[in-house]
């Protein structure tokens, strides 16, 4: 275990990098178990600050410095961010891949994604909605007979933009990633230990009568592309997608607990002291959030779906079809619509697990930005993280 005074302080003097390009990074084994001490090592990171994006019309100078002051004010102990706008790119990072080594951060690393992976589960359906597999309307019951409760008054729309109002089995007492769960983190569950956790509990209202988010609408999810094509749902996004768009960083590691090399690690505070959170089992999140990616295949996937490359013109409607939530977003079918203080409105997924925050956005006009951070001791503001957006996004006073 690592105090936090000793990591903070190591954190607030390391370097940044920046990188215009990266190119594969090797997958590998990480090392497991938590962080056994020891201040940073400051003196470990041996770049500096590049204003790379000045040569291709990119903010790279001002989208480093919203990096950095993530990483100065303690809201994060690594920070990876990526801009592509046609052939021009941006990536940069801040802060450290591990409070031991003290090495820099990469920009080029991967990062569970959470519930960004709902987007390429929806993206899956609308598919099979294209092929004539089903309708949107049809309710779920008709091709996931006795699996859900009411199921003939939910229909598939409902499941994927949560208006089904089934109760989220994340909310009940460990079972949900984004907690410290100790040796339970390593443990495998199936789908219908997640939907009995899920159908135990009421729903939160009728179908249809409301907006509330659930991970349980995305494991029916899960189960439905099982029972349409036969075949695991992983598989079939990488088959329909990771495959055809070449994102060889993209997996979904199924009962595997580790990440890919290079990786910045995740953290908790347990009993007043930071544990390394890296590694876990993430079975408890399925299609509702298991899947591992890197900036630059978040981005070539937004870039694709958005730009009509991964459904017909109607699903990518039906898709961007968005309701009112009540929160800072708009929600469609699997995809967030957030509305930027500038005007402009982007179109993604936002996702978190235990030590690792991502938010993957793209606009109209074709520029991509995913935001991976890992958080540490202060959250940060709303300010900081719609700051890093408008700054990529809107443009120049």
């Amino acid at each position: 275990m690592i105090t936090r005074r000793k990591m903070l302080a190591g954190l607030l003097l390391v370097a940044t990098t920046v990188s215009l390009s990266s190119g594969p990074a090797t997958a590998g084994a990480v090392n497991a178990g938590s962080a056994n001490g020891g201040a940073v090592n400051a003196g470990s990171a041996n770049g500096g600050a590049v204003n790379a994006g000045s040569k291709n019309g990119l903010p790279g100078a001002e989208l480093q410095a919203g990096l950095t002051g993530l990483v100065s004010t303690g809201s994060a102990s690594a920070a990876l961010l990526r801009v592509q706008d046609g052939w021009a790119g941006w990536s940069g990072a801040a802060g450290v891949t591990d409070l031991v080594s003290g090495r820099p951060a990469r920009a080029d690393g991967y990062f569970r994604i959470g519930s960004a992976t709902k987007t390429f589960v929806a993206t899956v359906i609308v598919q099979l909605v294209d092929e004539g597999r089903l309708s949107l309307d049809d309710p779920i019951a008709r091709h996931l007979p006795g699996t859900v409760p009411n199921g003939e008054a939910i229909t598939v729309r409902q499941i994927l933009n949560h208006t089904s109002g089934l109760y989220d089995y994340a909310h009940e007492a460990g079972y949900s990633t984004n907690r410290w769960r100790g040796a339970e983190r390593f443990r495998t569950y199936q789908p219908s230990e997640l939907l009995a956790v899920a159908f135990a509990h009421e729903p939160y209202f009728g179908p249809g009568e409301s907006w509330r988010y659930s991970n349980t609408n995305y494991i029916v999810a899960g189960l439905l592309i099982e029972r349409l094509t036969g075949r695991s749902y992983g598989s079939e996004i990488q088959r329909r997608i990771l495959r055809p768009l070449g994102l060889w960083q993209t997996s979904v590691p199924g009962t595997d607990p580790r990440l890919p090399e290079p990786h910045a690690h995740g953290y908790t505070l347990v009993d007043g002291q930071y544990v390394d959170a890296t590694q876990m089992n993430p079975s408890l999140d399925w299609a509702a959030g298991e899947m591992i990616s890197t900036t630059a295949d978040l981005n070539r996937f937004f870039a694709a779906l958005l730009g009509g490359r991964l459904t017909s013109v109607a699903g990518l409607a039906a898709m961007r079809d968005t309701v009112e939530t009540g929160t800072i977003f708009r929600y469609g079918l699997g995809l967030q619509r957030f509305d930027l203080p500038c005007g402009v409105s982007v179109y993604g997924h936002g996702g978190e697990l235990l030590g690792y925050l991502t938010y993957a956005m793209a606009s109209d006009a074709g520029r991509q930005i995913t935001l991976s951070y890992n958080p540490y001791v202060n959250k940060p503001t709303m300010e900081a993280l719609v700051g890093i957006f408008s700054t990529g996004y809107c443009p120049a006073n």
